[in-house]
């Protein structure tokens, strides 16, 4: 994508969720406890699992609190009443946005959503309005100075469906959802650590913003990570290069 970097699109996803370390470890809590439930709470055997796992390692969570969690879902304690709803609508410029929740109260989620939508600009859609721009996909992402082609022959060998180069020397391997584990133990082993590697909902096409629309855009993704129900944010936008220099 000549001008724009799809890691700039990843740090500014990212930096807001960070800032606010005890939310998000709320959320992965929700998302360990809801994966444990779901597969039962034996790591190796269950890939979601393992997957959320190493997310909530790369963002320091404590062991025993990681445990604590899958015991409760594996063991039914708790979960129970939790429920995963995905919301579809548009931002500004007509930017397309999914929104992944975990919740137990489906009006309350609903009305927050909407009325994050409502305030930036943006309005919430109907349940298949954007879905089929995105694929679910595996995303490991490397920031710009890694070896490009040591990365490319590491991941094609062990599986990855595409790896890409933006200007800026960032790296993207994409991979299908039951290779993904595989292509980033390889990675890893190969002695590239990922900037950022989850399972996500990866555009399938980009709309490329100005540096107003892209203010308007963060603003919208902004209020909706700050809502208590919402774990992900996805938006086929892409930032121009000097967005937030």
């Amino acid at each position: 994508m000549a001008g724009h970097s799809k890691w700039s699109n990843i740090k500014h996803r990212k930096a807001g969720q960070d800032a606010k370390r005890a939310k998000l470890f709320t959320k992965i809590i929700r998302e360990l406890t809801i994966a444990a439930r779901d597969g039962g709470g034996v790591i190796e055997d269950n890939p979601s699992l393992r997957t959320i796992v190493d997310k909530a390692k790369s963002s320091q969570m404590p062991k025993d609190t990681m445990e604590r969690a899958i015991q409760r879902g594996a063991g039914g304690l708790d979960g129970g009443d939790l429920t995963s709803l995905t919301y579809e609508g548009y931002g500004p410029s007509g930017v397309a946005v999914l929104v992944e929740t975990v919740t137990d109260n489906k009006n309350r989620t609903v009305a927050e959503v909407r009325h994050a939508f409502d305030r930036s600009g943006g309005n919430l859609g109907t349940n298949g309005s954007v879905a089929y721009m995105f694929d679910k996909k595996g995303q490991i992402h490397f920031e710009p100075g890694t070896d490009e082609d040591a990365v490319m022959e590491i991941a094609i060998e062990s599986g990855a469906d595409d790896v890409e180069t933006s200007d800026d020397g960032s790296i993207e391997v994409l991979t299908s959802t039951e290779d993904f584990l595989n292509v980033k133990d390889a990675l890893v082993e190969g002695g590239f650590e990922p900037a950022n590697a989850e399972i996500a909902m990866v555009p399938k096409n980009y709309t490329l913003l100005d540096i107003a629309s892209s203010e308007k855009v963060i603003r919208l993704m902004e209020y909706l990570e700050d809502l208590d129900d919402v774990q992900n944010v996805y938006m086929n936008a892409q930032f121009p290069e000097e967005f937030g220099e």
